[in-house]
């Protein structure tokens, strides 16, 4: 049995899992801070939608697990999930009953459900699932009974039950409610879709997150494998190796994240490899202004 610390301090004797705190990262390690906070977390994250809703089939599951391994090899530390992805929470869950998380582990998870009875339960059967006693980050999915909802969250914060708050959109959706919320109420995250070939959050969301404090996080940010897929059709090109990148996925998400707004990406996959290469966005250097504008001009032209 080890040992968890929470963000009240205390320690807790509790399954396998140790999680918690803000942690050492490597040095080399590109992270941002949480506004709300202060404490760092690396710039990529883990995404489950689709991914790991693989059921209970032995070999997704082990497949999984090994996902989730080498990302924590890598420096990975924030992992997202739903209600809404399957079976996604259960095979983390699996997964780490089986590995040793970094003590910086930042589990990130989502009420989507109407009721607030029905929120409270649906989180207690997230907690479950995912086998650890508290969330880092809780989300009102999708704006789902957000005004019920986000009461809740806020209690679960003030009694040190959760570290910070949230709300998701996905897909471009319902920026204008967005907006309103991140105008009118004291939350720490905001999920939102943004990529280097949808860019709308530019306009107004990514602005007024960075003006309010409150960290974004963005989903889709290789528009579903769909992006990378188009753009590995072309040739890499030499200017972008002589600014550093490694690849597509290094460039793509490296565009993403350093937008100043934006403090993590979760990309999804499959594949040990893709986990690597995504992960190489947490190294090196992000783009400044001028770069991110010619990146974006490339793919735009390509």
């Amino acid at each position: 049995m080890l040992t968890l610390l929470g963000a009240t301090g205390l320690v807790v004797a509790i399954g396998p899992i140790p999680f918690g705190g803000t942690g050492a990262f490597a040095e080399d390690l590109i992270t941002k801070p949480i506004p709300s906070s202060g404490a760092q977390i690396p710039v990529i994250g883990l995404g489950s939608w689709i991914t790991f809703n693989v059921g209970r089939d032995p070999v997704g599951l082990e497949a999984s697990k090994g996902v989730i391994e080498a990302f924590f090899a890598e420096g990975g530390r924030l992992i997202d999930s739903s209600p809404m992805y399957g079976s996604s929470q259960a095979t983390i869950g699996y997964a780490l009953e089986r590995l040793t998380a970094p003590s910086a582990f930042m589990p990130v998870d989502k009420v989507w459900t109407y009721g607030r009875e029905e929120g409270a339960e649906q989180i207690a059967a997230s907690l479950r699932k995912w086998s650890v006693p508290r969330f880092s980050l809780l989300q009102v999915h999708n704006l789902r009974d957000w005004e019920t909802h986000l009461p809740m969250l806020m209690q679960k914060k003030a009694e040190g039950l959760v570290d910070y708050i949230g709300v998701t959109t996905s897909h471009g959706r319902r920026h204008g409610e967005l907006a309103r919320i991140l105008e009118r109420e004291p939350i720490d995250f905001v999920q939102l879709t943004y990529n280097i070939s949808h860019t709308e959050a530019e306009s107004r969301l990514l602005p007024l997150a960075k003006e309010r404090g409150i960290a974004v996080i963005t989903n889709r940010p290789l528009d579903g494998g769909r992006l990378i897929r188009a753009v590995k059709r072309h040739p890499f090109p030499e200017w972008a190796k002589a600014e550093g990148f490694l690849g597509w996925a290094d460039f793509l998400l490296k565009f993403n994240v350093s937008h100043p707004a934006v403090v993590c990406a979760i990309p999804a996959t499959t594949k040990i490899a893709h986990v690597r290469e995504n992960m190489n966005a947490c190294k090196g250097r992000l783009p400044d202004a001028m770069l991110r504008a010619r990146m974006a001009a490339y793919v735009e032209d390509l």
